[in-house]
């Protein structure tokens, strides 16, 4: 929180609905802390280190960062700098792109990874459960497909999960 205005901070938690006890804890903790204000060097810098450090990491474990396919996705707020900025890295220059295209992906190879791989973790145990039992379960997945697709709670899932090739929880038991 040091980077951050407090005041900012404190009435953007009010607009996300963060109030009573949880709020009054945020301006508890930040009262009487101050913030600093840095450059866009400094961030432009920091970002830089903290991108050949992940490459270092990366090539240790044998695995390879692009540079070429690495985008920088540069959000300002409404009254920050709005300045043409670039990353170093490497021997590339990363600019800011219009779009995270590929963000997306991403999010699939991580539902499927972290959500989707519980739900089929020792399912045959919940083979013969009433479908209240497993109904949560369904929700789980519809959250995830909604998640994958940037969509709104009430979205009707079914084609989203056919296009994701998921099964619905029932059927991933029966057929597992």
């Amino acid at each position: 929180f040091d980077t951050v205005n407090h005041k900012i901070l404190l009435s953007v938690l009010i607009d996300l609905g963060i109030t009573g006890t949880a709020w009054k804890w945020f301006e508890s903790y930040l009262e009487g802390r101050h913030y600093q204000t840095l450059s866009l060097g400094k961030v432009c810098n920091r970002i830089s280190a903290c991108l050949t450090d992940i490459s270092s990491w990366i090539t240790a474990h044998h695995l390879k960062l692009s540079p070429s396919k690495t985008e920088l996705l540069f959000i300002p707020s409404t009254t920050g700098p709005h300045r043409d900025l670039a990353i170093s890295f490497g021997n590339s220059l990363i600019a800011p792109t219009e779009d995270a295209r590929s963000l997306g992906e991403a999010t699939q190879l991580l539902v499927q990874s972290l959500d989707i791989s519980r739900l089929d973790y020792c399912n045959s145990i919940l083979a013969g459960l009433p479908l209240r039992a497993i109904r949560p379960l369904q929700f789980v997945q519809n959250a995830a497909a909604r998640l994958i697709f940037n969509l709104p709670k009430f979205t009707h899932v079914t084609p989203l999960l056919r296009s994701l090739h998921w099964l619905p929880v029932v059927a991933r038991i029966r057929f597992q």
